[in-house]
């Protein structure tokens, strides 16, 4: 008796061992995958896909020799984990699809299945179905992948309004932020919350508090060493330090995700942009617009401090308060803030950006000093001209000064966050020249 007790303890454990092997060997394969520049360097991004698809085979292998008794096991566990399998290559898998369709079919309460299938769909831009995927497994139990995919859709649905757009925005950061309730350790999850808060900065309102978290949640993710393998990350992190004039960062990050991803052309691409934005900057700034002499003389010349408007009064009112200010000359500002300062000058050109963001132009003034000047948030279509006289309060002061890949950069920058800062021509600049940021993203996995 106590011989066929043992036999059967014996044949239970290799009836139940067959779906753990599958399982062990398919965490196996995600791990290869994820972890992959753990064992290989950088140098071998370009066979990546190549490895993983390789593995892939090697685990639908076993899928197969153990298929008749997975199935007895648990024939829907059995279809999601194949499918999952199937699904670990970045492109969509027409068999990964059928396969997790069956297993959704056969247990409609398997979360996981659920959300796989939602990536099968996502691959194939088929967005509300991918949507409806993750919905449905939300309905069954809260889990951070169908929470932050769907902070990820929301963000690339389109929308039937702004109204609609501003409350998907929303929607997908608090979708993000219980992503990373549920689970903090998940660099991913930290990955997404920050993307969501950068469509949030550029759709709802440019709150610097809210690009602030941005680039917290993407420091967080960085200490995940899934997330820090993903290109994705460094791209989006890329753009946020872009807009933050952080341009030696900036650089360094699109690099980085291309390092990462050799195959994906969109980081070179934005490097490339950036580095001839900087350059015609630096250029047009030291050669000032590269305005004849003669032309130059006569905008320096018809410089006048009537043209600061309602700045030549000596104050304004900001912060709910009124800003007393001192007219000076650009050389005298100093790095950051200049606290109750306004400048004066004439637009020598304006500097072609690939991006919408910022509009940039070169400014002149009395002592022929010649800065650039981004300014954000101006409607498409908007901006100043060449002759334009442009009065800034309380300027902001950057030295941009380094050096990136035998090339290197040294000049001033204003920035200006909004364009009804602006008197151009002794006139405040209305608030219909005010829009919100346009963003440009490229999304692989978001």
């Amino acid at each position: 008796m106590g011989e066929e007790t043992d036999t059967t303890k014996k044949c239970l454990f290799v009836k139940q061992k067959a779906v753990d092997t599958l399982n062990e060997k398919l965490n196996a394969l995600y791990i290869y995958r994820d972890h992959y520049f753990e064992k290989h360097s950088l140098d071998k991004a370009g066979q990546k896909n190549g490895d993983v698809e390789n593995e892939m085979k090697n685990t639908l292998n076993l899928f197969e020799n153990l298929k008749e008794r997975a199935e007895q096991e648990n024939r829907a566990m059995y279809l999601y984990l194949k499918g999952r399998a199937l699904n670990v290559m970045p492109h969509h898998s027409k068999e990964a699809e059928e396969v997790l369709s069956r297993a959704v079919k056969l247990d409609p309460k398997l979360v996981e299945a659920w959300n796989e299938l939602g990536e099968c769909y996502w691959k194939k831009d088929d967005i509300e179905e991918a949507k409806n995927c993750f919905s449905g497994a939300l309905l069954h139990a809260r889990n951070k992948v169908s929470l932050r995919n769907l902070s990820m859709i929301l963000r690339q649905e389109k929308a039937a309004s702004n109204k609609q757009r501003s409350e998907n925005i929303e929607q997908g950061v608090a979708y993000a932020k219980e992503a990373v309730q549920l689970d903090a350790n998940d660099g991913t999850s930290w990955a997404v919350l920050g993307n969501a808060y950068l469509s949030s900065f550029f759709t709802i309102s440019q709150n610097p508090r809210t690009l602030k978290s941005c680039m917290s949640a993407y420091q967080q993710a960085e200490k995940d060493v899934v997330a820090r393998s993903n290109p994705d990350l460094h791209y989006n992190k890329a753009i946020a330090l872009k807009y933050e004039e952080e341009y030696e960062l900036a650089l360094e990050s699109f690099s980085r995700a291309q390092a990462l991803d050799p195959t994906w052309d969109a980081p070179q691409q934005k490097e490339k942009q950036l580095v001839k934005y900087l350059n015609n900057v630096q250029d047009l700034a030291t050669h000032k617009g590269k305005l004849k002499g003669k032309k130059l003389q006569q905008l320096v010349q018809s410089i006048d401090f009537k043209q600061l408007g309602p700045y030549s009064g000596g104050s304004y009112t900001a912060r709910n308060e009124t800003i007393k200010l001192e007219h000076v000359p650009l050389k005298n500002l100093q790095p950051g803030i200049n606290l109750e300062k306004v400048i004066l000058g004439k637009v020598v050109c304006s500097v072609h950006d690939d991006d919408a963001v910022p509009f940039t132009f070169c400014l002149i003034d009395k002592e022929e000093t010649c800065v650039a000047v981004t300014v954000y948030n101006l409607a498409q279509g908007k901006g100043v001209i060449i002759g334009d006289s442009v009065a800034i309060p309380e300027p902001y002061l950057a030295k941009i000064c380094f050096k990136y890949k035998q090339k290197e950069w040294n000049f001033v920058s204003l920035r200006v966050e909004s364009p009804v800062l602006l008197v151009v021509n002794g006139r405040k600049v209305g608030r219909d020249q005010q829009a919100s940021a346009r963003l440009s993203t490229f999304k692989k996995t978001d």
